[in-house]
C-alpha cells in the first residue's frame, strides 16, 4: 500500500526537465516506493539497482554497454542504491551529457553520494531528502478526517482526545513506512529491529567499510540514552572507546547516514552565551527506541521523546533548528531563524507556566513571536512585545503556518 508523501508533489513537476532527480534518505524511508509511484504510468521506463553486483560491474567497467542496454531504449530510468558505485558522479555526468533519457537516482548515504556524485553533477542535478514519514503524512494515512480537522484549525477537546492514540503510536514506533503499515505491535518491533540491523550491515560494513562495529554500537547506544542532552565527549569516549577525533568522525557518519543529528547552539552575545558542545537528536523516535529496547512513554523518558519528536518534525519541514543556553544556565529548546526573525520554541510534556529561561530569551532578544508546544493549549498572550502562541503536539502538522 502506498502512503502519500509530501515530497512527491514537489518532485512530480520536475519529471519533464533535463536535470537528474536524486532522492537521498535513510534505508526503508520509502525512496524506492516514492520513485516507483512517480514513474508509474510513464512511457518506456526502466528500473535498476546497483545493489545487484552484475549491474554495478557493468556500470563501472563497461559504461557504453550499460547505456545501450539500460539507458538508451528508455525515456525514464530509475537507478537505485547509487551509493554503491565509487564512479557514480563521473558516469552519470557522461550519461546526462550523451543521452536524452531522464534519470532518477536514489541512495541512503549522503556522504557517499556527495563524495562520488555531486562534484561531477553541478548544474545537472536536483537533490531531495526523504525522511521517514512526518506526523502529518502518518496522520493523514491513519485517519484523514482527523487530519483534515487539525489542518483546518478545528482543535477541540474531542479532536485532541481522538488524536492522542495516533500521536503516542508515532512517538513510540516512529514513521518508517514499513513500521506504520505493520498490523501488530510485535510486527512493528520486528521491522524496527530489521531496519537497525540492516543499517549496521549495509551502511556501516559494506558502504563505509568499517571492520569493527562494536565501538560504534556502543556509541549509538549512549547517544540514544541522552537525546536532547548536550554531548559529553569525555563520557562518550569512556563508553565507546573512541577518542575525541573519532567521536566527531562517527557523529558525522551517523548524520550523513540519517540516524541522528547534532544541534548547534544559537549565540549572539559571546560574553554571556556559551559556545558549547551540540545537542543530539535522532531522525526517528522508533529507531531510537529500538536501540534501547524501550517502547513505553515513561515519565523519565517522555519529555525527551516529545522534544525529539518536535526536532524531527522541524527537520522534515526543512528547518535547521538550534538551541540556546547561557552561562547562567538559562536554556531554550529550539531556536528557528525564519525570514530575518528569531523564533524560540519551548517544548513541555504538560502545560505549565512560561519558564524563567524562556523569559530570559524573550527579554534578551525581544522576538515578535514565540511558540509553546505542549499536550494542551490556551489562548495566545503577550510577554512584553512578544506574542506567545500555544499549540499542542498534534498541531505540529501546521507548524509552517504557526512559524
Amino acid at each position: 500500500m502506498y502512503i502519500e508523501r509530501e515530497l512527491g508533489k514537489k518532485i512530480k513537476k520536475y519529471l519533464k526537465i533535463r536535470e537528474i532527480l536524486a532522492i537521498i534518505g535513510p534505508r526503508q524511508s520509502g525512496k524506492t516506493t516514492l520513485i516507483n509511484h512517480l514513474i508509474e504510468g510513464l512511457p518506456k521506463t526502466n528500473k535498476i539497482t546497483l545493489e545487484d553486483v552484475r549491474t554495478l560491474t557493468l556500470f563501472e567497467q563497461d559504461l557504453k554497454t550499460f547505456i545501450n542496454i539500460h539507458i538508451k531504449p528508455y525515456d525514464y530510468v530509475f537507478i537505485d542504491e547509487i551509493q554503491y558505485s565509487k564512479q557514480s558522479g563521473k558516469n552519470l555526468k557522461y550519461i546526462y551529457d550523451t543521452c536524452e533519457t531522464k534519470l532518477l537516482i536514489s541512495g541512503s548515504s549522503a556522504t557517499e553520494i556527495s563524495i562520488h556524485s555531486i562534484k561531477f553533477l553541478v548544474g545537472r542535478i536536483f537533490i531531495y531528502q526523504l525522511y521517514p514519514l512526518s506526523f502529518s503524512e502518518f496522520l493523514k494515512y491513519k485517519n484523514e478526517n482527523i487530519y483534515n480537522l487539525i489542518k483546518e484549525g478545528h482543535i477541540t477537546e474531542e479532536v485532541t482526545k481522538k488524536t492522542k492514540p495516533f500521536l503516542d503510536e508515532f512517538m513510540i514506533y516512529g514513521g518508517y513506512p514499513r513500521v506504520v503499515l505493520a498490523q501488530t505491535i510485535e510486527e512493528k518491533k520486528d521491522v524496527l529491529k530489521y531496519i537497525y540491523n540492516t543499517y549496521l550491515l549495509k551502511e556501516i560494513k559494506e558502504i563505509l567499510q568499517l571492520q569493527e562495529d562494536y565501538k560504534l554500537i556502543q556509541l549509538i547506544n549512549a547517544l540514544a540514552l541522552q537525546i536532547g542532552g548536550v554531548i559529553n565527549y569525555n563520557e562518550l569516549a569512556q563508553i565507546s572507546g573512541y577518542n575525541y577525533s573519532e567521536i566527531k568522525k562517527y557523529l558525522n557518519i551517523l548524520e550523513k547516514t540519517f540516524i541522528c543529528m547534532t544541534l548547534r547552539n544559537y549565540s549572539k552575545n559571546k560574553r554571556t552565551e556559551l559556545i558549547k558542545s551540540p545537542k543530539i537528536f535522532f531522525y526517528d523516535t522508533g529507531f531510537r527506541n529500538e536501540i534501547i529496547k524501550n517502547y513505553i512513554l515513561e515519565n523519565n523518558d517522555k519529555g525527551k521523546i516529545y522534544e525529539n519528536f518536535v526536532f524531527a518534525e522541524l527537520i522534515k519541514k526543512d528547518y535547521i533548528p538550534k538551541y540556546w543556553r547561557t552561562k547562567a544556565k538559562a536554556e531554550v529548546d529550539f531556536i528557528i531563524e525564519e525570514a530575518n526573525e528569531v523564533i524560540p520554541l519551548e517544548v513541555k510534556s504538560s502545560l505549565s507556566n512560561i519558564s524563567r529561561s524562556f523569559r530570559s530569551f524573550l527579554d534578551t532578544y525581544h522576538p515578535k513571536k514565540a511558540i509553546y508546544i505542549s499536550t494542551a493549549r490556551k489562548n495566545k498572550n503577550l510577554i512584553g512585545k512578544t506574542e506567545i502562541k500555544y499549540i499542542t503536539f498534534e498541531e505540529i502538522i501546521n507548524i509552517k503556518n504557526n512559524l
